[in-house]
């Protein structure tokens, strides 16, 4: 059988071209993904020095937790997500960024009572190991192979059962239940750590312009930021020590 030399060069200059194109995404890649962690990162971090700071200051504790103004401080993040969610497609970057920031804030602010209730050795004791296991979910969430999207409905459903069960405690006040409540949170926020990693990976593959690939950016660093939180009070929950 003839072999037409032809062939085998083009054949090569495509296998040579799809090389090509793959390392350019998988460097676009790396680069959107470490934006989403440098923007978690500052996140928390402002979030820690607000609450460190708030927790601090015996003026500014009156003013937000002995007053009404602690459920616009508890709820005022809530709303922000909400909103976050509801407008960014027509925010400007700009604009999506610096709500992303005062949600962080705010945050923090809320967080203050945490060093009021639990000692600062065992928070920073339980943040480490928060870390650990988020960054170990967030990896694998990052590098499997494995479609982790028929986890998203599970997820869904036992996150949906923890906001219900910890409403309704509010009024039974079962410490057997917050144990329960946090254990179970503990399971959903880990395995919600590796579906979202995986979820905001693929959403880069979407063929988008800079502005909308920076709003996303945002969107996965606040999904990534409340993976954490909740993850590190729900350990806090289980593994701190009160004052």
């Amino acid at each position: 059988m003839a072999l037409d030399p032809r062939g085998s060069v083009f054949g090569q200059q495509r296998g040579h071209a799809g090389v090509a194109v793959d390392a350019q995404i998988d460097e676009g890649l790396r680069a959107y993904m470490l934006k989403v962690y440098n923007y978690m990162g500052c996140a928390l971090l402002l979030s820690g020095i607000v609450a460190y700071a708030v927790a601090h200051t015996p003026v500014v504790m009156q003013a937000i937790f002995g007053t009404p103004l602690m459920w616009v401080v508890m709820l005022a993040p809530l709303g922000l997500v909400m909103f976050l969610s509801a407008r960014i497609n027509k925010m400007s970057a700009g604009a999506a960024q610096a709500t992303f920031w005062i949600f962080a804030a705010l945050m923090g602010a809320s967080l203050a009572s945490i060093f009021v209730v639990y000692t600062q050795t065992s928070i920073v004791r339980v943040f480490m190991i928060t870390a650990v296991t988020f960054g170990a979910m967030s990896l694998w969430g990052y590098t499997t192979k494995k479609d982790l999207s028929g986890m998203g409905s599970f997820l869904m459903m036992g996150l949906i059962g923890i906001i219900v069960a910890s409403l309704v405690n509010l009024f039974l006040q079962s410490s057997m239940m917050h144990w329960v409540i946090s254990v179970i949170g503990v399971l959903v926020f880990t395995g919600l750590t590796a579906y979202d990693t995986q979820k905001i990976k693929n959403n880069y593959l979407e063929s988008d312009g800079e502005a909308v690939m920076g709003k996303k950016a945002i969107m996965g660093a606040l999904t990534l930021y409340l993976d954490f939180i909740n993850l590190f009070l729900m350990l806090l929950h289980l593994f701190g020590n009160r004052e």
